[in-house]
């Protein structure tokens, strides 16, 4: 049926003089047809194709040639990313989200020559699939958002996949660089267990922008080739020193102890204090910096050491207090407020990105360890989580998954975030 109808009538106020005609006169008495002209409503524009689906269309397709055209790739990796930011977490709730929404998916450009897939072609692709080349397919965004405002901070840290434990008892091990800006994973590198991080962080640094940025790792990371990476690439390193540095950890502790002796007479330093109170705990972090240390045997192998950070931290919780002393190297020369602060926010990959996987999207639990479909999920997940914290509206991530789940509206929205940055 016509949306509407368009009927026109006129008044004519005397009857008009006509020349004779050939024809009949019309037979008043006989009924008239009336000839309707309808107005047809235009459907409602469908939303454009994704640019990230062509991104996608950039990963190698791990399938033989003669199954490539039964599913698409870059079909499969868009339902796929699209029903982890609704907060599915197996193959089987991946594949239920794609065939509940596919006239959805549809909408927006795929094909879906052979309907939905099911949860094993998932799980068959991402365990196949290069983990390298998925990485780079969300590239371009990653810049994108990083020049926004530049990347300043960049915390590295490793974490272990527990669900992946296999029968020789090794677990997947990832290490990450984390922009705590923008609280987006920058990449990432797998290797077989922790205890491997030292010899994954260099080629980790080989994938990053480090010019200008400040790169903070833990003690496991303080080693001289590391340093020397950070500094090729245009970045300073802010490295936590301990007992795996033994020469350098009593040099470090030593020249505190005779500048605090001294009253800090001829040492070019600086003081910063930060306060909390919080559930009962008071904290109280004093950061000490000198600048240009003395006195440290192995400074000329460490590549521009320019300055030795102490932490002390003092806890007290009702009538219990508890003292901790950490020390840091810095090729830095920034004021002790920029060294304290990133000292304290290079454990927000730690809050901000492993609790949130292990709680939210259920990582540990995770026990896909065919192939590379752990890596490769890991790397979804991260990068569900970097849309999310693009995401300006208010509201927890599992509320939003569950809005993203429901509200069509809401899942381009977010899907949005993604291509317009990756266009």
């Amino acid at each position: 049926m016509y949306s509407t109808l368009s009927i026109t009538t006129d008044t004519v106020s005397a009857a008009p003089v006509l020349p004779p005609s050939p024809f009949q006169p019309i037979d008043l008495s006989v009924p008239l047809c009336i000839l309707v002209s309808p107005t047809v409503l235009p459907p409602e524009a469908a939303p454009a194709p994704l640019t990230i689906a062509q991104c996608f269309a950039e990963v190698p397709d791990p399938r033989h040639a003669a199954f490539r055209h039964h599913h698409r790739l870059s079909d499969i990796l868009l339902i796929a990313l699209t029903a982890t930011l609704s907060g599915c977490k197996s193959w089987e709730a991946i594949a239920g989200f794609g065939t509940a929404k596919e006239a959805w998916f549809r909408s927006l450009g795929l094909q879906l020559p052979n309907s939905i897939p099911s949860h094993d072609t998932f799980r068959d692709i991402f365990a196949r699939m290069n983990p390298r080349a998925f990485q780079e397919a969300f590239t371009s965004w990653i810049h994108s958002v990083c020049d926004t405002l530049g990347v300043r901070h960049i915390p590295i840290d490793g974490k272990t996949v527990c669900g992946t434990r296999g029968p020789d008892g090794t677990c997947l091990h990832l290490v990450s660089a984390w922009a705590y800006e923008h609280r987006l994973t920058l990449a990432q590198i797998a290797v077989e267990d922790k205890s491997n991080e030292i010899t994954a962080i260099p080629r980790l640094l080989q994938l990053l922008d480090l010019q200008g940025a400040l790169v903070s790792i833990d003690a496991m990371g303080c080693q001289k080739e590391i340093a020397k990476e950070i500094r090729a690439g245009g970045g300073d390193y802010l490295l936590a020193v301990k007992d795996n540095q033994p020469t350098l950890h009593a040099d470090v502790e030593t020249c505190f102890v005779n500048a605090f002796n001294n009253d800090f007479a001829g040492v070019k330093h600086e003081f910063f204090v930060m306060e909390e109170v919080s559930h009962g705990r008071h904290e109280e972090r004093t950061f000490t910096v000198i600048y240009d240390p003395e006195g440290l045997r192995t400074k000329n192998e460490w590549v521009d050491l320019k300055a030795i950070v102490q932490v002390v931290r003092i806890r007290r919780k009702g009538d219990k207090e508890s003292i901790e002393v950490s020390h840091f190297i810095s090729s830095s020369t920034a004021q002790a407020k920029v060294l304290a602060e990133a000292t304290r926010n290079h454990w927000s990959i730690e809050n901000n990105q492993h609790w949130v996987l292990d709680v939210i999207f259920s990582e540990d639990r995770c026990r896909s360890n065919h192939g590379h479909a752990a890596e490769n999920l890991a790397w979804m997940r991260k990068m569900a989580l970097a849309v999310f914290g693009q995401d300006k509206k208010k509201g927890t991530i599992p509320t939003r998954q569950i809005q993203a789940a429901a509200d069509d509206q809401y899942r381009l929205y977010l899907l949005n975030l993604l291509c317009e940055k990756s266009a």
